[in-house]
């Protein structure tokens, strides 16, 4: 078998970290964030930045891990080369029927909220969600090559829509004097008790989730050992510093009860309150894309959940769940379970508007919050295995990291349904203990 070349540089691997992490996040958590922060600018921006501080020290640690396992798994492969098979797969479980299709389902809903609101049908949000999350599942299945070219343009331009409002926002903000109003007026639309600053931190890891899967290229950085730790923190940084920059654009053209009220649309009304309504659609057409480039992304992973685990031989009917289409090398069966998890758990968050469960069950941001439960194991793995570190690598970012972790999910526990979320969590996870099979790997 042939090894995969060093081909990428330090510039290459920052661009995927930041391609990847920027996306729909950090447009419909803009008002989500505000809110949990009681109207307080200040508040909001410290949980930008907390929570992009978090991410940065984060992703150094895994970049540590990242140079010695030269797999394309992710965290999957770090947590079973640290607890063992069982564990691994378990996590490939959660990741499979949790992580990805609710994220993807979260993301078909975005997509289409904007999609509504540009062509000013609002009744058509769930019916387009629903037909973009089925095109893409379709578009990787019959054309995954197309569907590659598609999450490199879509990168391209996820950058116009920040880096407009973030210039344009700001410098209005800054001659109006609007920006300073906002952070010494709290926001009057929204209850002292929208959360505090952990419940806010917590709606900002959704929009910066995604740079873990940057760690699949280090097979192929030159100089991966220096190469991707350096890679992993600069592009985290630049992250945090367009996300930053992003908000304060916005507040320097909307007050923070228009942000509220605006909701996910604050961008677009920027945009046309500044160059007028031909501005503000045109960025909207950005945005969906942006949405759908990251929609597009997670379905790929989570199309390639079951095979994953099937290769390894684990999981139910593995050998059914490792065949591939003979014409286009996607995954099958693998695929439409994938799809069908994403369409049940759109039911789920549809439920939540409707009303169904009597209280919102957030799963843009719970799903998450347990991602970080397994990430302090791994640092717990680090400090005791990984010897030959320095003290600053094995102990102290680990540490600042956990502490990190416990922050977000502190903040996930005063979440609505965080109980509920928890049930239906073991219950997923118990059924995938009941169904782990015992084969061994192909």
């Amino acid at each position: 078998m042939e090894n995969l070349q060093k081909k990428y540089g330090f510039w290459t691997a920052v661009a995927m970290v930041v391609g990847i992490v920027i996306g729909s996040g950090v447009f419909f958590k803009a008002d989500n964030v505000l809110a949990a922060s009681g109207g307080s600018l200040p508040t909001a921006l410290s949980a930008w930045l907390i929570g992009g501080a978090i991410m940065i020290v984060t992703a150094y640690v895994f970049s540590k891990i990242a140079t010695r396992i030269e797999r394309v798994n992710g965290v999957v492969d770090y947590f079973e080369a640290a607890y063992g098979v069982k564990a691994g797969y378990l996590v490939a479980w959660f990741l499979t029927f949790i992580y990805y299709p609710t994220l993807v389902a979260v993301l078909a809903w975005v997509s289409g909220n904007y999609t509504a609101g540009l062509i000013n049908m609002p009744g058509s949000v769930w019916p387009m969600a629903f037909a973009y999350l089925t095109v893409f599942f379709l578009l990787n299945y019959f054309s995954p090559v197309l569907a590659g070219r598609w999450q490199v343009t879509s990168t391209v331009v996820k950058l116009v829509p920040l880096g407009l409002v973030a210039v344009v926002g700001g410098a209005a903000g800054m001659m109006s004097g609007q920006t300073m109003e906002n952070f010494a007026r709290s926001a009057s639309a929204v209850a002292s008790s929208g959360g505090g600053l952990a419940v806010a931190t917590l709606s900002t890891a959704f929009a910066y989730e995604g740079w873990i899967i940057a760690t699949v290229i280090n097979a192929e950085l030159k100089d991966a050992k220096r190469t991707l730790p350096r890679a992993l923190v600069a592009g985290t940084f630049a992250v945090a510093a367009i996300y930053m920059l992003y908000y304060l654009g916005i507040s320097g053209v909307l007050t923070n009860d228009e942000v509220l009220a605006a909701g996910d649309a604050a961008p677009v009304k920027v945009m046309s309150l500044v160059f007028g309504n031909a501005a503000g659609t045109l960025l909207t057409v950005f945005v969906i894309i942006s949405c759908l480039g990251t929609l597009n992304g997670l379905i790929m992973g989570s199309a390639r959940g079951m095979y994953a685990m099937a290769m390894r031989g684990l999981g139910p009917r593995p050998d059914l769940f490792r065949k591939l289409n003979s014409m286009t090398n996607a995954t099958t069966h693998s695929a439409l379970l994938g799809y069908t998890l994403s369409c049940a758990w759109l039911v789920v968050w549809y439920g939540n508007f409707a009303g169904w469960w009597g209280a919102f069950m957030d799963v843009s941001e719970l799903p998450i919050a347990v991602l970080y439960v397994i990430y302090i194991a791994i640092y717990a793995w680090v400090m005791k295995t990984f010897t030959d570190l320095g003290a600053f690598s094995r102990y102290v970012c680990p540490l600042l990291a956990g502490a990190g972790s416990l922050y977000i999910i502190w903040g996930a526990i005063q979440k609505d349904m965080f109980l509920t979320f928890m049930v239906l969590f073991l219950l997923i996870m118990g059924a995938g203990v009941a169904l782990k099979g015992g084969r061994k790997r192909s």
